[in-house]
């Protein structure tokens, strides 16, 4: 069996970075994981105050991507380092928020996908995978690496 989660409002959409579970970091609170693992990508702190700021998960998404060519980013998108950053806003989500670590264990031993369908970019297929439909236990391109985050903090928790 798995399990294929893409929109928040979706069956297992709490398990994106999307879903608005604000999570503390350093003494600070971030809306959603996604704005804290945004903000990390950077080394300036005004870049990463307007990425805290904004309202909404894609807002924080958008910020992030503006500053894209501006000398005080850090990191480079799915390199090792932006992996363990996603690794570690993640596993502040569940360890924060107990009701989403016992959703994620109740899930077993399923197979976890972010399901990318609809999406063509590199990075799209990088985190997430396009569902096979004739087996849906397997992804017909893509990664996965999100889903295979959440199946390793699952295991760790």
């Amino acid at each position: 069996m798995s399990i294929w989660f893409k929109k928040v409002s979706a069956p297992y959409g709490w398990m994106g970075n999307m879903a608005p579970y604000p999570i503390y970091f350093n003494g600070e609170m971030w809306r959603t994981s996604e704005a804290l693992f945004q903000a990390l990508r950077y080394a300036n702190p005004a870049i990463m105050a307007q990425i805290q700021a904004e309202q909404s998960p894609m807002g924080a998404k958008m910020v992030a991507k503006s500053g894209v060519n501006t000398p005080n980013r850090v990191m480079v998108p799915m390199s090792r380092q932006d992996v363990q950053n996603m690794k570690l806003c993640v596993m502040l989500k569940f360890t924060q928020h107990p009701n989403l670590a016992n959703l994620l264990l109740a899930t077993g031993n399923q197979i976890i996908f972010e399901d990318a369908s609809g999406r063509k970019k590199v990075n799209d297929l990088f985190w997430g995978a396009h569902p096979n439909p004739a087996n849906p236990n397997v992804a017909l391109q893509g990664n996965n690496v999100m889903g295979k985050i959440l199946m390793e903090i699952r295991a760790i928790l």
